[in-house]
């Protein structure tokens, strides 16, 4: 593992994050690496672009936005429930139906929690209408040995351009595939680069990037500011984007730890080209750099977070000259 982002408190190094990251090429070479990227690991939710891919394949008939829905782990605000109702909806089926968990929206823990709140609730509905128009069962319909499962599978293993390491179960109850960084990588890449669905799935995220996360979400944020970037974070610190002309990034965080990805993003995508420095990227962006609120005293700022000089040298030297 190696060190990718410090917590400075003070002017003093007080933690420290390990993992790995991955730099690919629009023709999927790896351009710059840092740490194990070719070993399995889960890719959580950054796999959801590749999961919506499977169901467009499988006969999933949605408007894009629908088709961002699929592939968001959002907020479960009123503008995210309401479609996932409507696509059950057309599909003859109800909340009841969703296999995922009850959850409460982002940000109010005094809500009700329903399966529709919970941030994978656009996924859950895809696949429901996918299974209603293949004509297969619903009632088991996240079972890894299900006719959908099966075709997600084979998709994945065909975008990342590896076999599935191995399949567990997701937070969401859905099958959790395992493949390396690497493979995820490449696999963004594939979809911005691609033709067909493949680029569909990419052009629905990017046209509806509200839809992929919510309000003040980083992945909603980055592809506002950011033309053409396809990106989607998942939990235990993973995180994958493509860029317009398929260069693709790739990591994960060793402890999982969500508060190291923010600055990760924003360093590696100003390093790449993608994205200004300092005040001209925008404000919201430039708290992601420092990991504003995360290092306090008394309420107050008094540290941030930083890129390590090893991943800066990295990145740089993966930049297109």
């Amino acid at each position: 593992m190696t060190a990718l982002v410090e917590v400075v408190r003070s002017g003093f190094v007080e933690s420290v994050h390990h993992g790995s990251l991955v730099v690919t090429a629009p023709d999927g070479t790896v351009r710059a690496s840092v740490g194990d990227v070719t070993a399995p690991m889960y890719p959580r939710s950054s796999n959801k672009p590749l999961q919506a891919l499977g169901m467009l394949r499988a006969g999933l008939d949605v408007a894009d936005a629908d088709l961002a829905l699929a592939s968001a782990s959002h907020n479960g605000e009123p503008g995210h429930v309401e479609p996932a109702l409507a696509i059950l909806a057309r599909a003859g089926l109800t909340e009841d139906d969703l296999h995922c968990p009850p959850d409460r929206p982002r940000g109010e823990p005094a809500a009700e929690p329903r399966r529709a709140a919970m941030n994978c609730s656009g996924k859950h509905a895809a696949m429901l209408a996918t299974c209603v128009a293949a004509g297969w069962s619903t009632s088991d319909y996240t079972a890894a040995d299900h006719p959908l499962q099966r075709a997600i599978a084979d998709t994945v293993a065909e975008l990342t351009g590896e076999p599935i390491a191995w399949t567990g179960v997701d937070g969401c109850g859905a099958p959790l595939l395992a493949y390396s960084l690497t493979g995820l990588a490449r696999a963004f890449g594939r979809l911005v680069t691609g033709e067909g669905d493949r680029r569909r799935v990419a052009d629905a995220m990017r046209a509806h990037p509200w839809l992929v996360a919510g309000t003040d979400r980083e992945d909603t944020v980055l592809m506002d500011a950011v033309p053409g970037l396809l990106m989607k974070g998942g939990a235990e610190g993973v995180h994958a984007y493509a860029l317009a002309d398929g260069t693709a990034v790739a990591f994960k965080i060793a402890d999982g730890n969500a508060r190291a990805r923010e600055p990760i993003l924003v360093e590696s995508l100003r390093l790449l080209g993608a994205l200004p420095a300092g005040k001209a990227a925008g404000e919201a962006i430039d708290r992601m750099a420092r990991g504003a609120g995360v290092v306090t005293g008394a309420g107050v700022d008094v540290g941030s977070l930083r890129v390590t000089s090893q991943l800066k040298r990295s990145l740089a030297a993966s930049s297109p000259q």
